[in-house]
């Protein structure tokens, strides 16, 4: 482990850690390997939805009765 890394204790369900103990040594990684990939896949997934969030923030926003009335003109329910 290099300077830069944290220790922290995770608490995980039995089953879940029997899967992932089982998945370290199939893999040939360490369980906290595969929980660093796991949240920065995560973390990754919520930089793309903040970004689009962003990207989208000026369109106007629909109240769910527009939506459901513009539905019912067009026949779709």
């Amino acid at each position: 482990m290099s300077e830069a890394t944290k220790r922290s204790t995770v608490y995980f369900d039995p089953d879940i850690h029997r899967a992932l103990r089982m998945k370290a040594a199939e893999t040939d990684r360490s369980i906290s390997d595969l929980v660093n990939d796991a949240v920065k896949t995560a973390l990754s997934e919520d930089a793309e939805d903040l970004a689009a969030f962003e990207k989208r923030a000026e369109e106007s926003n629909l109240s769910f009765e527009e939506v459901v009335k513009s539905l019912k003109r067009s026949g779709k329910i």
